[in-house]
């Protein structure tokens, strides 16, 4: 092996691993859909709920649900996601356990 093959074979670049799970950008926009979709369903869920018994009580439960789920897209939108995962999961499970405990 001649020197310009040592030097050759020390200088060469090691191939970077592949990574494992979502790009930020991915998981940006995996959070945007997963909230939206969130959105839309306590939209329909509200309106079930008040066609069963109106009372403000079920609005501001669910009211509050889907706030939670706009500032999430908002977080997300700007590169938060982790924090935005982590509130809508604390949020919904929050909103979940109102109804159950405190709407009859």
């Amino acid at each position: 092996m001649s020197a310009s093959d040592q030097d050759e074979a020390v200088h060469t670049p090691t191939p970077e691993p592949e990574r494992d799970g979502l790009t930020p950008r991915q998981a940006r926009r995996t959070g945007i859909a997963l909230a939206s979709f969130l959105l839309a369903a306590l939209a329909v869920l509200l309106l079930v709920r008040l066609a069963q018994r109106t009372s403000v009580l079920v609005v501001g439960v669910y009211g509050l649900a889907m706030i939670l789920c706009g500032i999430v897209i908002e977080l997300n939108r700007h590169g938060r996601t982790r924090l935005g995962i982590w509130l809508l999961g604390a949020g919904l499970t929050a909103a979940l356990g109102a109804d159950w405990l405190l709407l009859p």
